[in-house]
């Protein structure tokens, strides 16, 4: 478990790789199919050194396969839903699944990002790309030219001040209008 602070210090653009434990959960599974071992480990090791992540502003990027490559790009407006599990042997090695859903008609997810260890920052990150909100370093960095925003200030104040004028007219024709200092 991490603490807060770890939790702050999450990159997600950092990910591009599954963590070894993967591999090790691979083989734990594989195991378990007794004498069809070589068969499920095969392909299951082929997956896990091919497979790459890469989290950017707009999306992540997923890719893997040797014979069939396969790659998704999902966009994190297009994102729907985000759901993490973990099965009893996942949740011992610390790993975990997070699969993402789009609004296409399938009822499979998009794309399944696994070999992750702090899968619970990595879903905060992808909900809050989903959700439009953006780290404070992202918006500084990307937010327009100083001009712009300052001109966005200067017509925000003046609807602000336009709709207190209009509160204060509206007020006017009922009662006399009063400054919250003056006593009658």
């Amino acid at each position: 478990m991490q603490s807060d602070e770890g939790h702050a210090d999450f990159d997600a653009t950092k990910i591009t790789r599954p963590d070894p434990a993967l591999f090790r959960y691979y083989v734990l599974s594989s195991l378990l199919t007794g004498p069809l071992t070589p068969f499920v480990l095969i392909p299951l090791w082929c997956r896990y050194i091919t497979l790459r992540y890469k989290f950017d502003d707009s999306g992540v990027s997923m890719r893997w396969g040797v014979l069939f490559r396969r790659e998704v790009y999902l966009t994190y407006r297009r994102l729907q839903d985000i759901h993490l599990t973990r099965n009893i042997l996942q949740r011992w090695m610390g790993l975990a699944k997070i699969s993402l859903q789009t609004a296409s008609g399938s009822s499979q997810a998009e794309g399944v990002i696994e070999g992750v260890l702090e899968a619970e920052e990595l879903r905060d990150f992808l909900y809050s790309k989903m959700r439009g909100a953006k780290d404070t370093t992202t918006t500084a960095n990307s937010s327009g030219h100083p001009e712009d925003q300052a001109r966005a200030t200067a017509a925000l104040e003046d609807i602000r001040d336009a709709l207190q004028e209009l509160v204060r007219q509206s007020a006017a024709p009922d009662q006399p209008a009063s400054e919250p200092g003056d006593q009658s």
